[in-house]
């Protein structure tokens, strides 16, 4: 059977548990075509990067599934009737990816980041361009003055 990847961003209104439920009914969807759900994510609320339906921020979930062609036209029906869904986007994919997703591992990356007590610009190395590492870049010698600028230009 072909596998998907497939997301989907909820209303930032809707509570976490009606967002599971969405997540459910989706499952039991794919399940009742004769798929299965190998893997769901709940990447939690984010901010969006524009306005999408008066949403500035939204639910992602992401599911690998396993299924026909047709389990996965009827999840993108039943999202389109839903109020709660914001927008979805579904991807063949070749295999599924093993252990957290891209998004789950910077997720971990920035909680460590924060642990350590970074995050903020002023505690990265160098960041004005007096740490250049030449240095001062010397004397560029006197400047011309204007009217030998323009004498030698003719």
């Amino acid at each position: 059977m072909p596998l998907y990847e497939h997301v989907f961003l909820a209303r930032q209104d809707a509570s976490t548990q009606q967002v599971d439920e969405l997540t459910a009914q989706m499952t039991g969807i794919v399940e009742q075509g004769g798929g299965k759900v190998t893997k769901t994510e709940s990447w939690g609320v984010r901010s969006l990067t524009y306005r999408m339906n008066k949403n500035r921020k939204a639910h992602f979930v992401l599911m690998n599934i396993d299924a026909p062609s047709a389990v996965v036209t009827e999840i993108e029906r039943q999202e389109r009737i839903s109020e709660d869904v914001i927008r979805y986007l579904t991807v063949r994919v070749e295999e599924h990816e093993e252990g957290p997703s891209a998004m789950m591992r910077k997720a971990d990356r920035d909680r460590e980041r924060d642990d350590r007590g970074g995050g903020f610009r002023g505690d990265r190395e160098g960041g004005f361009r007096g740490d250049r590492e030449g240095g001062f870049r010397g004397d560029r010698g006197p400047r011309r003055p204007r009217d030998e600028e323009a004498a030698t230009e003719e």
